[in-house]
């Protein structure tokens, strides 16, 4: 049961309160200052009834107006209180009224201005909500206004009041310039672009300015082209041209955007010659084929969008004879520009690099049938083309300028052409080179074999001031005397058409000079012996020997001893043979074996075979690793052409020891072969024992093959015996690699000292290597005992007489001897019939 009790007091005579009330009105009594005892009480109140619990904010407001929490938590519970009632009810004008009251001491606090402005706007009263904002901004410092401005601005946004709103959003960029991008989209969105272009172009133009959307200044800038170049009737403030113009300048690697652009406006702005003016000063200046295209593209498409505007407007009115003027002069014109293309873009190109000689050389081809302009063209490239920044080779402009003069039967301009070319201070020596032997080949084109002469004996002619080749501080004018190329389009001229003498004196001069080749010293030279001057060529062919070095004069020097031996062949054997001593002097290793073998023949033929079997030893030593395997062949087949084939017993021995293991296994294979055809058998059977040392059963199988019928058609027991011990012991021998000693250890590891499997815990690792160790140790001793004497000069067994029959018998009992053995007996019926010949039948 609710007791109510009435109190008389002097504030409040008609306070009315329940009896639970009792403690905190107590409290309240004793601390009435104390927010924390009136927030108790209220908290306590929260379901009683609003004008309760409103009676009690009331009273606790009236002690504590300076409260900030009970301002709060007051408010909050008024706007509650009438938040799902409508509009017009007049409770909201008291809340209105009772915020009205709290910004009497509570002005400074932005939350509660946000929150009565919030709630004014969910009113819809604009006026008093504007009043309210602008009321907050001045009561409010100037700190705390980035509060309350990003919901002034929604609220602006969210009514049709532009001028309101752009009012708005101007004091806002006051305080915040750089949210200029806000305020340009909010412009275009209300249709005013004209000061949207205006406040564009200034924040372009503000190097300080940073986007907070992250775009660039290009960006921007791309964005105002945009802006102004489509709407030009509602963009009136701004200089459209000016502008985009400055961009042109400002951004030079996004040219052809902005041209398009600038072309746009003009379209849009009904001025099409304008536009087409502009189109044509675009593609006349970009520097970039990218730019070039872009403008290009948009040219062709406002060309064709014309042309069909134009057929459209002519169709719906009828009229045709201007009409048709008109048209087939926007016709003509659009054909002409798509013509234009490759020489608009071969001119962007140029204009990047006006010093690129083939650019040149496509922009005359691009005129073919036009001879004045192919004239300019060539003019204007000769005029700007640099020689010492030219990309190409600059003298072909000036050639290939002389060359159309000459091909229209003008050749007197074309000398003139030639003689000016001359005078250019080219880059390289070979530029001016070449324009001299052009000019040569031009008259020697028209027969005027004179003064073909005449220019080449002037290009060649010594300068007033020396200089070396390739001194760059020089002009080439005082170089080109040292030209080759010149040179030997003159020896060529001489040789044709001047005397034996002039000739000399030029091949004479070149030596002189030290600009020789290989190949002018072997044309002095054969020269020479054409004339019968055969001691003179020799004369030249030393003179270019002095010149070089190896490799470079290896030509020269064969060209001269086969020339040398020819003309004397054994007259002047002794002078022939210091001249082959003088050429192998230094010889490289590489070309050494031409010259033995020259020389070599030089003394079969005129000398003695002696100094020739001589030579071909020296050139076994001589020659590349290589080639020592040819050159002991050689070697072989003279020796025994000289002196018989049992003379070649030492080379082949040589040849053995010096080649490599694979050709001296073919080596002892020959010597083996040709003892046995000379009935030397003991001595064919050494070879073949001292060959078996480097040839690994497993690699080798052709070699133990020829042993094996060897010893068939010529053994006995004990060299079969022999033969198969001594495989056995190569066999060991090669095992002992450490790659083949662990697949035998595991082979034989039951029979060697201990298994794994005995060794103690811990120990099996180490155990195993000691097992490998053992078994490597056994396998060595195996061979060394197995080894068979070296082969020496002298054999030291006889043959036996065995039987055929007996000898096969053998040989099938050392093969199931060795289970590796060689496959004697593949079929495993007995040696075939052709062993055993005619004993066969007995």
């Amino acid at each position: 049961m609710v007791v109510m009790v009435r109190v008389s007091r002097p504030e409040r005579p008609d306070l009315v309160f329940e009896e639970e009330d009792l403690p905190y009105e107590e409290e309240i009594m004793r601390n009435q200052f104390s927010v924390k005892c009136w927030l108790r009480y209220i908290e306590f109140k929260q379901g009683a009834p609003k004008p309760r619990l409103n009676q009690l904010y009331e009273r606790a407001l009236k002690l504590l107006p300076c409260s900030y929490k009970l301002w709060y938590r007051y408010l909050k519970a008024r706007r509650a209180q009438v938040k799902h009632r409508c509009v017009t009810d007049p409770a909201y004008e008291d809340v209105n009224n009772c915020h009205e009251r709290a910004f009497v001491f509570m002005h400074k606090m932005p939350r509660l201005w946000l929150d009565y402005c919030q709630f004014l706007m969910d009113q819809g009263r604009v006026t008093h909500t504007r009043r309210t904002f602008d009321r907050a901004l001045r009561a409010l410092p100037i700190t705390q206004h980035s509060r309350i401005w990003p919901l002034y601005l929604r609220f602006l946004r969210s009514h049709p009041l532009p001028e309101t709103a752009v009012r708005g959003y101007r004091r806002f960029l006051k305080l915040s310039p750089e949210s200029a991008e806000e305020y340009i989209e909010y412009l275009k969105s209300s249709d005013r672009l004209d000061e949207a272009a205006q406040r564009l172009a200034t924040v372009v133009n503000d190097e300080r300015f940073v986007s907070k959307a992250g775009k660039s200044n290009y960006q921007l800038w791309h964005e105002l082209c945009d802006l102004i170049s489509q709407n030009p009737d509602k963009v009136q403030s701004l200089n459209v041209d000016a502008i985009i113009r400055g961009g042109l300048t400002r951004f030079t690697d996004q040219l052809g955007k902005l041209w398009c652009s600038l072309a746009d406006y003009y379209i849009r702005s009904g001025h099409f010659e304008k536009a087409r003016d502009v189109y044509e000063e675009a593609i006349r200046t970009v520097m970039t084929v990218r730019d070039f295209t872009q403008v290009f593209d948009s040219y062709a498409q406002f060309e064709e969008s014309m042309i069909a505007a134009k057929m459209e407007t002519a169709s719906e009115l009828g009229r045709e004879e201007e009409d048709d003027v008109d048209l087939e002069l926007r016709l003509a014109r659009f054909e002409q520009l798509i013509s234009r293309r490759p020489l608009l873009l071969n001119s962007v190109l140029l204009r990047q690099n006006p010093h690129h000689v083939h650019e040149w050389h496509k922009r005359v081809a691009l005129h073919q049938g036009r001879p004045r302009e192919i004239i300019n063209t060539y003019t204007e490239a000769v005029q700007t083309v640099d020689p010492f920044k030219a990309t190409g080779k600059p003298h072909t402009l000036w050639v290939a300028f002389a060359k159309f003069y000459e091909d229209n039967g003008q050749l007197d301009d074309a000398r003139i052409i030639l003689e000016k070319a001359t005078k250019v201070n080219f880059k390289q020596v070979d530029d001016l080179a070449s324009v001299w032997c052009q000019c040569g080949e031009l008259e020697l084109r028209h027969e005027n074999y004179d003064e073909a002469l005449r220019l080449l004996r002037k290009a060649t002619a010594l300068p007033a001031r020396r200089a070396e080749y390739f001194d760059g501080s020089e002009p080439v004018q005082n170089r080109v005397y040292k030209s080759l190329k010149v040179w030997s389009m003159l020896a060529d001229l001489e040789e044709s058409l001047g005397t034996f003498q002039s000739t000399k004196a030029v091949y004479d001069r070149i030596l002189d000079l030290r600009i020789a080749t290989p190949q002018i010293v072997i044309n002095y030279a054969m020269f020479l012996e054409e004339h019968k001057y055969f001691e003179e060529s020799f004369k030249a062919y030393e003179r270019g020997i002095s010149l070089f070095k190896w490799p470079n004069v290896s030509d020269i020097w064969s060209t001269y001893l086969t020339k040398f031996i020819a003309r004397y062949g054994g007259r002047k054997l002794e002078r022939a043979r210091d001249l082959f001593e003088q050429a192998l002097d230094g010889c490289p290793p590489k070309y050494a074996k031409t010259l033995y073998l020259l020389y070599a023949q030089l003394e079969e033929e005129w000398g003695l075979a002696r100094h020739a079997m001589a030579v071909y030893d020296r050139a076994t030593r001589a020659v590349e690793p290589a080639q020592q395997y040819d050159m002991f062949n050689i070697y072989i087949k003279r020796a025994a052409e000289i002196y018989g084939v049992t003379h070649t017993r030492g080379i082949y021995q040589k040849a053995i020891e010096v080649l490599s293991d694979e050709h001296a296994r073919e080596m002892c294979l020959r010597f083996a072969d040709m003892e046995c055809k000379l009935g030397e058998i003991d001595r064919a059977r050494a070879i073949y024992s001292f060959c078996s040392q480097i040839c690994d059963p497993r690699t080798t199988g052709a070699f133990w093959q020829t042993w094996k019928d060897f010893e068939v058609r010529h053994g006995n027991e004990d060299t079969i015996r022999e033969m198969l011990r001594i495989r056995r012991s190569v066999q060991a021998t090669y095992n002992t690699q450490v790659n083949f000693m662990a697949s035998q250890m595991l082979k034989v590891s039951g029979s060697a000292t201990g298994t794994v499997s005995d060794l103690a815990p811990g120990q099996s690792g180490m155990d195993d290597m000691k097992l490998l160790e053992q078994r490597a140790e056994q396998l060595a001793a195996e061979a060394e005992r197995d080894q068979p004497p070296r082969a020496q000069s002298k054999i030291l067994f006889v043959r036996s007489d065995a039987s055929r029959e007996e000898l096969a018998e053998l040989i099938q009992l050392g093969e199931d001897e060795d289970e590796d053995e060689m496959d004697l007996e593949p079929n495993g019926q007995g040696p075939p019939a052709a062993v055993f010949g005619s004993l066969k039948e007995d």
